[in-house]
């Protein structure tokens, strides 16, 4: 047992002393029932489960896997035979054991007809942890409902390439965004009763060249500096109650098997006591993928030791190989015990171990006003205004043409891991279940009194260039065209991002860029509308001769995007998103952190440059912002927390919400230091006229970093402060000092900026 790991109750412990091995097992692997021949994660069609579920489930099952989504069945009727199913387990195993559901919930239950919310990356783009959590509460209260016990989100990997085809499951390429929004989720999920699960535990988005399932080569200091703090505070701070495992192999030792980071460090220093489950067949690739383990019982023996509890999704190594490593001595019975204990904790914590099950639901708040109104929400702050040169916002066109690939298509709105684009895809003609305006529809909606034309112009993917001069000919009889490109999300090829769809080049999929150039060259005023699930190079839309009037971000908004973007057009809100992730110069230049050392940002001593086209934090508005007169305390101990107040004021003529951040740089220390590190940010609502104070009390553990001798601390020294529109820009500056001696970060450190915005004063 871990040092500080809790006790099971005394319920718990005496089922464990009743069970046989072969009821021990059961509870460590789950079924996927409607697996069949649909691949919805990787290598599925290839390790399907080898057991016919009745067998399989004989002596109870420790995890249902997706009863509601891998495809598309009614959410009530489904749910009739799954409390069936539950009471099957209860009346006909030999100690009644119900199984946890479990469902994905990245952006949404990903369920037929339930709602669609924007993809983690517009929730970074909101900088609104707030929106997140209302968001994760909704989406909980429908998986309670439908007795759902756990969900796998939120994503926590830290975004280091953007040709990385998961970068639309990410948040931020900041952890301190990834940490204090993916902790929102957690608590927005967990308080209805719903467990979170923080994926992918830890280094997945660190891959070689951007690659999924490839190599990880960072080193203990970026692990621990840049890629477990999200994790950290989610489980700390969260409460998180289940960990999921990387696929990744970090310098050689995959993470599956590596008791460094599932024992040790998750639960002997961190303290977590919940359960680790595996990434679907990740148990498996211990043998097939990473070959550290010659037989299924290996990769048994090596994952559950290692602190894998559940095997996912289907028990495959954690079925008879390990019965046969128990029957054998091949493995100690206690470390089985172990993961049972934790399995039965959740169960008995969740309420399972006493469910009767009698009346399944008869309805459902699948996609309500509240998650409309939810969704809109997010939607609506996540959009980033990249460039405007005074066209947006549009005063009432006559005309206007509607152009390119996404203009019409309601699955350009939703990431990867949407229903939609992840089960329907393979059940053509099914209905999504639910309203999802098209930016068309939209547009039509918001301009009623406009002509609006549509062009498709060329595909999202391929060289047909044939319709391009359609689309040019309705932009060039157009007061204004809106021109709608960028990604078509899906998974292993089935698509330009998601899961398993890595790039090479960082130029919009396609033609998509010669259909843009084209259009502009008309003349015509042209506002560039990106629906995507990365950031592209698009240098040449920005800051080229003949660039576009408008550029405007939205990373895949979901359901409501369509008219969040339509309402941001035409000037009925006001852009407020921020990038949560540099804006490429190249795939070159790849991979990037605006976290970096001096090295690694553009210098004399070499003709590549780094420097971002738009920079972390980015985001224009329809009115203006000024950061004036930083106050901070002269100097705080090393080990204390100090204060920073900046005045914020609305120098425009609209009102609108400024996203405040906080950045520093540590002027010397014993290893090298980011030349820019965000240490807080807030959403500040403001009046024309108007200016507030904006207080950050900061932990002086923000600063943190690895030592040389591998520990957590922070040093005294100089730390430089700013406040500006982004990482690059120093609009208002000041100094502290941190004093006395080293100090060592321990588990009651406190981890977060709190932020304090007083109250709004008209300015003269």
């Amino acid at each position: 047992m871990i040092e500080n790991e809790q006790r099971a109750s005394a319920r718990v412990e005496d089922l464990i002393a009743q069970m046989t091995p072969e009821e021990k097992v059961a509870q460590l692997g789950g079924y996927w029932i409607d697996q069949g021949d649909e691949v919805v994660a990787p290598m599925a069609d290839e390790l399907g489960s080898s057991t016919a579920y009745e067998e399989a489930s004989r002596h109870g099952i420790g995890h249902l896997t997706r009863v509601y989504g891998t495809r598309p069945v009614d959410p009530i009727a489904r749910a009739e035979w799954l409390w069936g199913e539950q009471r099957r387990l209860r009346g006909q195993t030999r100690l009644g054991i119900p199984a946890i559901v479990h469902e994905e919930c990245l952006t949404g239950l990903a369920a037929w007809k339930a709602a669609t919310y924007p993809t983690p990356l517009a929730w970074g783009a909101s900088f609104d942890p707030e929106a997140v959590h209302e968001m994760a509460r909704l989406i909980g209260g429908t998986m309670r409902e439908l007795g759902i016990h756990q969900g796998l989100a939120p994503v926590l990997d830290v975004i280091r390439d953007p040709r990385w085809g998961r970068v639309d499951e990410c948040i931020a390429e900041d952890p301190y965004v990834v940490g204090t929004i993916g902790t929102a989720y957690v608590r927005g999920l967990q308080e209805t009763g719903v467990d979170a699960t923080l994926k992918h535990f830890v280094g997945y988005s660190a891959s070689r060249a951007g690659r999924n399932h490839a190599p990880v080569s960072a080193g203990p200091r970026e692990i621990a500096d840049v890629l477990l703090p999200p994790f950290e505070m989610a489980v700390r701070d969260g409460g998180a109650r289940s960990v999921m495992n990387s696929y990744a192999e970090i310098d050689g030792m995959p993470v599956a098997a590596s008791a460094e980071h599932l024992t040790d460090l998750l639960r002997g220093q961190w303290g977590f006591d919940g359960v680790v489950v595996a990434d679907y067949f990740s148990v498996l690739f211990l043998q097939t993928m990473h070959a550290v383990a010659a037989s299924p019982a290996e990769a048994a023996r090596l994952a559950l030791t290692a602190g894998v509890d559940v095997e996912l999704p289907n028990a495959e190594a954690y079925a008879e190989p390990l019965l046969a490593l128990m029957r054998t001595g091949g493995i100690d019975e206690a470390i089985v015990d172990r993961a049972v204990a934790r399995v039965l904790a959740q169960k008995e914590r969740l309420g399972l171990l006493d469910e009767t099950f009698d009346a399944a639901p008869r309805s459902a708040d699948l996609d309500g006003p509240a998650h409309r109104a939810a969704a809109r929400r997010l939607a609506e702050e996540s959009v980033v205004l990249l460039s405007n040169d005074g066209v947006l916002p549009l005063h009432s066109p006559q005309r206007i043409a509607a152009i390119g690939p996404n203009a019409a298509s309601a699955e350009a709105l939703m990431g990867c891991y949407s229903f939609a684009n992840h089960v329907l895809a393979h059940h053509p003609g099914v209905e999504f279940g639910f309203e999802i305006p098209t930016v068309l529809d939209a547009l039509r909606s918001e301009f009623p009194q406009s002509e609006i034309v549509h062009a498709e112009g060329c595909d999202v993917e391929g060289e047909d260039r044939s319709r391009i001069p359609d689309a040019v000919a309705a932009a060039r009889d157009a007061d204004v065209a809106v021109v709608v490109v960028g990604d078509r999300a899906g998974l292993f090829g089935r698509g330009t991002v998601g899961e398993g769809n890595d790039v090479e080049s960082l130029e919009l999929p396609g033609v998509q860029r010669e259909l843009v150039q084209a259009v502009a060259a008309t003349g015509t005023p042209v506002v560039l509308v990106l629906l995507t699930g990365r950031p592209y190079a698009i240098d040449w839309a920005l800051d080229a001769p003949g660039a576009p009037a408008a550029v405007v971000q939205s990373f895949f908004p979901g359901e409501e995007g369509a008219p969040a973007l339509a309402s941001l057009l035409s000037g009925a809100s006001v852009p407020s998103g921020r990038l949560p992730v540099s804006l490429p110069r190249s795939a070159g230049s790849q991979p990037y952190s605006y976290l970096h050392p001096i090295l690694g940002g553009p210098s004399d001593v070499t003709s590549a440059s780094s420097a971002p086209v738009r920079p972390f934090g980015f985001g224009l508005s329809y009115t203006t912002f000024s950061h004036t007169d930083l106050r901070v305390d002269g100097a705080a101990p090393a080990g204390d927390s100090f204060r920073a107040t900046v005045r914020v004021r609305n120098d425009g003529e609209r009102d609108g919400t400024d996203v405040v951040q906080l950045y520093a740089r540590d002027v010397s220390a014993s290893v090298t230091r980011p030349v820019a590190q965000l240490l807080g940010y807030a959403r500040v609502d403001l009046p024309a006229g108007a200016e507030r104070d904006v207080v950050f009390d900061v932990p002086s553990t923000r600063l943190a970093f690895t030592s040389r001798a591998g520990t957590r601390i922070v040093e005294p020294g100089t730390v430089e402060l700013w406040v500006g529109p982004s990482c690059a820009e120093r609009e208002a500056s000041a100094v502290i000092e941190l004093t006395g001696d080293v100090h060592v970060v321990g588990s009651a450190d406190r981890r977060v900026t709190d932020v304090a915005v007083l109250a709004a004063v008209p300015i003269g």
